[in-house]
């Protein structure tokens, strides 16, 4: 892959200001009944269980389609405040159009996975590895979508493990990042904002789900103020026992939020194929970040669909699914 105009490489057009959140988007609704300020703020949905930090967790994760053939399972990874669920339309329209198996996975601390007070790429890259070694797979693609595609990357850039053996990079045969780049992201301090005002909603017992997200969603506006971010947010507010809480580890999340908008420090470069697959209206693949792409992914390739922004898949999914179809292998 070389720089600037080099083959592999479809220059983006002049990118955007940065985007107010590189998280996926929801449909816009109504606003508004009443407040409930006299409720206490929600409480953290309890954890599946509370493994020890620095171990794997054991993901919750959907299988699609079957074996066959000889190319290995495509394992798909979402964003952050995300869960499986935002790739399951594209999880079905792979297996239908391009056969194989599809696995859509729940990251730590989000959707049904477990909670740990770790959050970290290189935590989150080990419980894809553990998951994969207990469904047997030897072998995967991996394509993850902005914080999903750092979880992937960091996968594949670990190439040896402790005392010489197989690193995590070795279950990676080839590696699509979905709008995201190896480098450092958007503001730390826009995403505290975001979380403390999920932390300060406020419910009461006894009410409707609808009424709980539009309530939910008034106390967010002054804060998060495009619409379809908080509703992307609401997605996380569930009901246990009677009572409304966030399903997603806002403390971890919080905590680690600079581990989260970075990414690790790696030397040797991954060797296989790469895409990296960005919107021409998003500012997350830019030509700025090429050198270091370049240099952790010699054989990558750089292309950016027209008229879409930071959620590639959402914007233009059939262009999104075309261009995945054919980076893959034939089964």
């Amino acid at each position: 892959m070389g720089l600037g105009p080099a083959p592999g490489i479809n220059p983006a057009p002049s990118p955007p200001p940065p985007l107010a959140s590189p998280w996926p988007s929801a449909p816009d609704r109504a606003p508004t009944p009443e407040h409930a300020p006299n409720a206490p703020a929600l409480p953290l949905a309890p954890p599946p269980s509370d493994p020890l930090p620095g171990r794997a967790v054991p993901l919750a994760h959907v299988e699609a389609g079957g074996g066959g053939g000889d190319r290995p399972p495509l394992v798909l990874l979402h964003g952050l405040f995300g869960s499986h669920g935002n790739f399951q339309t594209v999880a079905k329209a792979l297996v239908r159009r391009g056969g194989g198996k599809v696995l859509t996975l729940d990251a730590r601390n989000h959707g049904g996975s477990p909670h740990s007070p770790l959050m970290t790429y290189e935590a989150m890259s080990l419980d894809v590895q553990h998951l994969l070694t207990r469904l047997g797979i030897t072998k995967c693609i991996l394509l993850g979508h902005s914080m999903g595609g750092k979880t992937a990357m960091t996968m594949a850039l670990q190439r040896v493990g402790r005392r010489g053996a197989p690193g995590l990079g070795d279950l990676v045969e080839r590696l699509i990042s979905v709008d995201i780049s190896p480098v450092s992201t958007a503001s730390v301090s826009e995403f505290s904002a975001y979380i403390s005002a999920m932390k300060s909603v406020k419910i009461p017992g006894g009410v409707s789900r609808s009424a709980a997200r539009q309530l939910a969603d008034d106390q967010l506006r002054p804060v998060v103020q495009l619409p379809q971010l908080r509703q992307f947010l609401l997605t996380n507010l569930v009901e246990v026992e009677g009572r409304y809480v966030w399903r997603v580890n806002l403390e971890a999340i919080s905590h680690h939020l600079a581990d989260i908008m970075s990414f690790p420090v790696f030397h040797k470069p991954y060797p296989g194929p790469a895409l990296f697959l960005g919107g021409s209206n998003s500012p997350y693949i830019s030509s700025k970040d090429y050198p270091e792409i370049q240099r952790l992914f010699p054989k990558a390739d750089v292309q950016h669909i027209e008229g879409a922004g930071h959620i590639v898949h959402q914007d233009k999914f059939e262009e999104f699914i075309t261009a995945v179809l054919n980076f893959l292998p034939p089964l």
